[in-house]
């Protein structure tokens, strides 16, 4: 599909219309092949949404949305954003629309010193500038206790990270429903 035939749209949660919201969810679910749970769709809400839609049919053809989270580095907490559901719909994945949609989510992650995503495509997520966290991954509990996530090691990428900020230190998140990372 040509560009000219494509719709970005950059929209906060509380913008998409109940209409955009179902077929959003259906796309995820199409996404993940039935593996995006309830508590995977309540992460991807509360932030900023990129949506790339078919200008002819307003069909939604790809997603990725951005949401404020507290990540720790070492002992340092840092207000970062979270990507949250990359998706394109099944027939049309290898056509360079999550790119497009990761893309345009740019001005959203910019506003935040640190990003960060949980991901097996890493390939996918360097190639647009993302770098692999090489420390060890923890999780927050609500009484601040830490308890080590070490299957998440590999899997976490952050982006706008300062020079100074050491990829082989300790990160952590807050504990949540579902996936903590």
């Amino acid at each position: 599909m040509p560009a000219s035939g494509l719709e970005m749209r950059l929209l906060s949660t509380d913008a998409l219309t109940p209409a955009l919201l179902s077929e959003l969810r259906d796309l995820l679910d199409a996404a993940f092949e039935g593996d995006f749970s309830d508590a995977d769709w309540a992460h991807a809400l509360g932030g900023t949404h990129a949506v790339l839609l078919n200008e002819e049919t307003g069909a939604l053809l790809a997603h990725a949305s951005v949401v404020p989270r507290h990540l720790w580095l070492e002992d340092t907490e840092v207000d970062a954003g979270y990507v949250e559901a990359v998706a394109v719909q099944p027939d049309q994945q290898g056509r360079g629309l999550g790119t497009r949609v990761m893309r345009a989510l740019e001005p959203a992650l910019d506003r935040f010193r640190l990003c960060a995503l949980s991901t097996s495509k890493h390939g996918f997520y360097t190639r647009l500038g993302w770098r692999r966290w090489r420390g060890p991954s923890w999780v927050r509990a609500a009484d601040g206790v830490r308890a080590r996530s070490p299957e998440e090691d590999d899997g976490i990428m952050v982006r706008a990270v300062d020079e100074r900020t050491d990829l082989t230190s300790a990160i952590c998140c807050e504990a949540r429903v579902g996936d903590d990372w």
